[in-house]
């Protein structure tokens, strides 16, 4: 049975958590995580989603993926992980007792990327130049600073889910000022890649990472929050199937996006990524020669069912494995990919980051984006009182020493559009 610590919300007491908890009926973990959905669901940060990039513009095309139509892929696969996991017949029975329900997976896959800022990465890049010294940002600590601070469902406690969905979302559980390792080079806009943050939590956060920790034997929190080549090294169980589940739909359907947007050639499939592929079980359900004629079709139904195709292939080749390592089941048990598969799966990723991702028209969207947030970072700090809302200025004049964070606050929830508007009123 699960610990009932899974359960808690941050702004209960310990008896209102078990009041809570025993008011609940004998699907207790489940409805917790219903209600955790739903809140990530319907909240802003979430919907905002919608108009933030995953590759393109949305205004460039009709038909396109934005972080919302990502983060829903994830949380389907996610979910179709834990389902054939649990129903698998070489799963362990023991292992069985903590795979989350889908709801709890829906609500781990939903959020995982609701801190992401306008402008992908380049924006996160943007945003951590004027935050390096401030506690630094990145889109995962902006997650769970969402999920445990700004989100609109209680009074300084965000959206208040549980430990659990809460533990589900530390990809990488430990602090900027612990893995912060940046030139000693002077602040200059030229040289913006020097300040691409590491994968971490802002300093800010290290109240909520020690709250979601705190049931932990001590020996378990102190492995869990090690590093190793200056980044973090483990997740949890619930961790490791979303992270496939990303991986899974930024390669097969983020592929797909760029054989509707006609970004790669039959002729470049054909040469560089066939050959990687023949000889393993990626071909077990139908011959190259079809799966290719059926992939560059220009009938949508035919598409479809390869990559539906392709998806159940990843997803059939993923186990539970025990790493031995830690007393918390939940932290201690991994779902991984089989070696083939995963080497399968990095042939699609890079072939996509190189005819997608990196091309020409892709990074100048990055820069004009890295760019627009600069300089809104800029006269935003420079005038607050007469540029920002009067809500958000508020805060800045009761908190002058985290001016840099409410500000960065600020524009990490702006939707690529909006920023591009914001950033056309002011210049």
């Amino acid at each position: 049975m699960l610990p009932n610590w899974l359960l808690s919300r941050r702004s209960n007491t310990l008896k209102q958590e078990q009041a809570s908890i025993q008011s609940l009926h004998s699907n207790a973990p489940d409805e917790s995580a219903q209600r955790d959905r739903a809140r990530i669901i319907h909240c802003a940060a979430f919907r905002r989603l919608q108009s933030k990039t995953q590759i393109h513009n949305p205004n460039e095309n009709d038909f396109y993926r934005t972080r919302l139509t990502h983060s829903l892929e994830v949380a389907q696969i996610g979910s179709g992980i834990c389902e054939r996991l649990r129903y698998h017949k070489d799963t362990d029975e023991a292992f069985k007792l903590f795979i989350a329900s889908p709801s709890q997976m829906e609500a781990i896959c939903l959020a995982h990327d609701i801190g992401h800022p306008p402008f992908g990465h380049g924006g996160e890049v943007a945003l951590n130049f004027y935050m390096y010294q401030h506690g630094g940002f990145e889109g995962n600590g902006q997650t769970l600073r969402i999920v445990s601070k700004l989100g609109e469902y209680s009074n300084g406690y965000g959206l208040n889910v549980t430990r659990r969905t809460m533990l589900g979302l530390l990809k990488y559980p430990v602090l900027h000022k612990n893995i912060q390792a940046y030139p000693q080079i002077e602040h200059d806009e030229k040289k913006l890649n020097h300040y691409r943050p590491p994968k971490c939590l802002h300093d800010d956060e290290s109240d909520s990472l020690t709250w979601v920790l705190q049931p932990l034997s001590q020996a378990d929190q102190d492995i869990f929050t090690q590093l190793t080549k200056n980044k973090s090294k483990y997740k949890s169980f619930d961790t490791s199937i979303m992270e496939l589940a990303d991986d899974i739909a930024y390669g097969v359907h983020d592929l797909e996006d760029a054989l509707s947007f006609n970004l790669v050639t039959e002729r470049q499939w054909q040469e560089e990524v066939i050959p990687k592929l023949i000889g393993t079980k990626f071909f077990s359900i139908f011959k190259p020669d079809d799966f290719n004629q059926k992939l560059f079709s220009p009938s949508n139904q035919e598409r479809k069912l390869i990559i539906s195709k392709i998806v159940s292939y990843f997803i059939q080749n993923i186990s539970i494995q025990s790493q031995h390592t830690f007393q918390t089941p939940l932290l201690d048990l991994q779902a991984i990919m089989s070696e083939e598969a995963e080497n399968n799966l990095a042939v699609l990723k890079d072939f996509v980051f190189r005819y997608v991702i990196k091309t020409q028209e892709v990074k100048m969207l990055e820069y004009k984006g890295q760019q627009i947030i600069l300089k809104l970072f800029e006269v935003l700090l420079n005038d607050p009182e007469k540029l920002l809302p009067s809500s958000t200025y508020q805060k800045i004049k009761k908190d002058e020493k985290h001016s840099h964070r409410i500000i960065c606050d600020y524009i990490a929830g702006m939707t690529d559009n909006y920023a591009i508007k914001f950033y056309q009123k002011l210049l």
